[in-house]
C-alpha cells in the first residue's frame, strides 16, 4: 500500500500534465483556426471592395471609349465571377479574370490620353490601387496565419 500511493500520485500528475498538454494545443488550434477565417474575411472585403468599384471605372472609361463593349462586357463578367466566389480556389480563378480584365481596360484608357486628365478616372485609379494594395496585404496576413496553423 505504501508504494501504490506515490505510483497513483505519479499517473494523477502525468494525467494532469497531459492533459492540460491536449487542452492548450486544442484552445491554440481553434484559435489559429479563427485567425484564418479573418484573414480570409479580409480578403473577400476587399475584393468586393474593388468589384464595387469597378461599375465608376467602367462608366467613366465607356464615356471616352464606348467603342470597346468587349472590353467591358469582360470586366463586368470578372467582377460577377469574383463577387460569387465562395472557396479560396474559386476566388483565386476569379481573381486571375479579374486581373487580365483590369489590363485590358488600363490598355484602353490609354489610348485616350483625355482620359487620363479626368479627375474621376485618376481619382479611381488611385482607389483601386490602394484596394490592391490592401488585398496583397491581406493575402499576406492568411498566407501567414494558414502556414502558421498548418
Amino acid at each position: 500500500m505504501d508504494v501504490l500511493l506515490p505510483v497513483l500520485g505519479l499517473i494523477v500528475v502525468v494525467a494532469a500534465i497531459v492533459g492540460i498538454y491536449l487542452w492548450s494545443t486544442y484552445n491554440a488550434l481553434v484559435t489559429l483556426n479563427v485567425r484564418v477565417d479573418e484573414a480570409w474575411s479580409d480578403i473577400t472585403v476587399q475584393l468586393k471592395r474593388r468589384a464595387d468599384l469597378i461599375p465608376n471605372l467602367i462608366e467613366t472609361v465607356k464615356g471616352y471609349a464606348a467603342h470597346e463593349k468587349g472590353v467591358f462586357e469582360a470586366v463586368t463578367k470578372a467582377r460577377a465571377e469574383t463577387l460569387s466566389a465562395s472557396t479560396p480556389a474559386a476566388a483565386a480563378e476569379a481573381e486571375g479574370h479579374m486581373q487580365a480584365a483590369l489590363k485590358s481596360i488600363f490598355a484602353v484608357a490609354e489610348a485616350y490620353p483625355q482620359l487620363h486628365a479626368s479627375e474621376n478616372f485618376l481619382q479611381l485609379q488611385g482607389e483601386l490601387v490602394d484596394t490592391e494594395d490592401k488585398i496583397q496585404a491581406a493575402r499576406r496576413f492568411y498566407n501567414g496565419g494558414v502556414r502558421e496553423f498548418n
